[in-house]
């Protein structure tokens, strides 16, 4: 979860309270306090708070919370006159920009470094990781509205941030920091996204860098914020930045996006509306809060709360990306109510609990793998078929896809385990060899769930024998009589690798991994590795 560095200077002056009360406080909101030091604290907040990713975004939070300005926080927001410019070439690329300006705004080394951390929190969490969204923030004194957003050539040529040499496109691509670490956002595109203003200066190359030209410094008092990516997600991300910089003295001002069929302001400032039910509000909570008391809760979470005939009219604010049903705001009244007022009690009914015979099975597979020198690791249950089928060279089978995956990395539900882990040890490659994992997990195969072992190793020296022996071991120990045949598994070197069945029915394959599995992954020793599914022994 994002930990945020909070100054302790920056807090008291924005609240004006003094930071005793915000270290008592804090833990109720709910944040973790990780450390402390001597002028700062670093807190964890939940992934689904973003607006919390500031020292800004938590000072408005705990000046409402602490009842100094509680309620909903309104905007006024003024028209800029500026215009930007969308050409039809970016919507192959990257379709999506919203911008807007902050004028007015005390900038200090403390903000600066504050809205640094906001747009890397952002853009790791809504952003996945730059590839859906984008922020650039630029000093508008250095640049000439109208600005345009385009798609360029690789061969176009700008200074970059932290650079004093032009470079063109293609060259950021493969030699700025921020290119190398980005460029597989924007594989396979012939052009590249492109913001320039009037006089043709470049203001960013999202989502990879900035201009050098525009670079925010403490003599930096007006703010342009643009915000691209590839949905609506980037409305957010524009509105948590431009009211953190409220909170800096800033006077947010729109701009006028002139998309090839349509023109929007933005940013959207206004806030959204929800009804709840008083009474599913005690149901949910357990209490009995009164109409007036839940306004006043509400009110401490910085949202407008109005009562009448039995339910709540909430007003959320611009910032909040949370709220997404009413038990979001039956969530926040039971936080505005206090965790710490909330009593325990002891459930109606006594029963003895007893292991389930599954994890019982989990548990001795765990020991029998540990025994034998593995260590265990923790994979995602989603996964992409990418990761699933092409880079194991496996056809694909059926497989349970999600509805509407919020990344291209998560788009269904594992079939197996073994592409988890040999995406374990491509993370792990700057560690010594041999490294051994396992993994005893669920997986879905053939639309039903099936508990499955997988393990690999890999080391100068791994083949089929070691895999064949830890494979012996394991049904050995599991008391498994299982047939070993030849395996037709893609995945696996010809001649080296082995089905497990019983009888007709088969449990699991292993073997040598096939060279261009092995590539697929960025690994460069021979990995052997097994997948068996152990859901049959609490049948037998």
């Amino acid at each position: 979860m994002p930990v945020i560095r909070l100054p302790y200077s920056d807090l008291e002056h924005l609240t004006g309270v003094s930071i005793e009360r915000i270290k008592e406080q804090l833990p109720l909101m709910p944040a973790d306090l990780e450390r402390m030091d001597s002028d700062h604290m670093d807190v964890e907040f939940f992934p689904n708070r973003p607006d919390l990713f500031s020292v800004e975004g938590v000072a408005r939070a705990l000046r409402q919370f602490l009842g100094l300005k509680p309620g909903l926080m309104r905007y006024e927001l003024e028209d800029s006159g500026i215009e930007m410019l969308v050409d039809e070439s970016v919507n192959m690329v990257r379709p999506h920009i919203v911008c807007g300006v902050a004028r007015g705004v005390n900038i200090d080394s403390n903000v600066i470094e504050s809205l640094m951390q906001l747009q890397e929190h952002l853009h790791r969490g809504i952003g996945r990781n730059r590839e859906k969204v984008a922020i650039g923030l630029h000093d508008l004194s250095k640049i000439k509205p109208p600005f345009r957003y385009l798609a360029a050539d690789p061969g176009f040529a700008f200074v970059p941030l932290d650079y004093e040499e032009e470079l063109t496109l293609a060259e950021i691509l493969e030699r700025h920091p921020k290119g190398i670490a980005y460029s597989y956002i924007l594989e396979g595109s012939a052009k590249y996204p492109l913001i320039l203003d009037a006089d043709g200066n470049t203001l960013s190359f999202p989502p990879i860098i900035n201009a050098e030209l525009t670079r925010v410094t403490e003599s930096t008092e007006d703010i342009f914020i643009e915000v691209t990516g590839l949905d609506k997600n980037v409305n957010i991300a524009l509105n948590i930045v431009a009211t953190a910089l409220v909170e800096r003295g800033g006077r947010i001002q729109s701009v006028s996006m002139h998309y090839p069929d349509r023109v929007v302001k933005t940013p959207n400032l206004e806030p959204a509306e929800m009804t709840v039910s008083i009474a599913e509000v005690n149901s949910l909570i357990g209490l009995n809060l009164s109409a007036e008391e839940c306004k006043h809760c509400c009110e401490r979470m910085g949202l407008g709360a109005t009562v009448k005939d039995g339910h709540i009219k909430l007003l959320i604010p611009p910032y909040r990306y949370d709220i997404l049903h009413p038990w979001d705001i039956i969530e926040d009244i039971a936080i505005g109510y206090g965790y710490n007022r909330l009593m325990p009690e002891y459930p109606d009914t006594v029963v003895i609990g007893e292991q389930h015979p599954v994890e019982e099975l989990k548990s001795a597979v765990r020991a029998i793998m540990t025994g034998l020198g593995y260590f265990e690791v923790i994979t995602f249950t989603l996964t992409s078929s990418t990761k699933q089928f092409e880079r194991m060279r496996r056809k694909e089978s059926q497989a349970v896809e999600v509805a509407d995956p919020i990344s291209s990395e998560h788009t269904m539900l594992r079939c197996t385990i073994l592409p988890n882990l040999l995406e374990v040890l491509s993370f792990n490659k700057h560690h010594d060899l041999p490294q051994r994992i396992f993994e005893v997990g669920t997986v879905i195969s053939g639309f039903k769930e099936r508990e499955h072992l997988a393990a690999v190793s890999i080391h100068a020296n791994a083949n089929f024998a070691e895999i064949r022996s830890v494979v012996d071991s394991v049904l050995n120990e599991l008391g498994l009589q299982l047939r070993i045949e030849e395996s037709a598994d893609e995945a696996f070197l010809t001649g080296r690798r082995a089905d497990m069945l019983k009888g007709s029915e088969k449990l699991g394959v292993l073997g040598e991994l096939h060279p261009e599995v092995i590539l697929n992954h960025e690994l460069d020793y021979p990995v052997v590795g097994f997948e068996l599914d152990i859901t049959p022994i609490l049948e037998y």
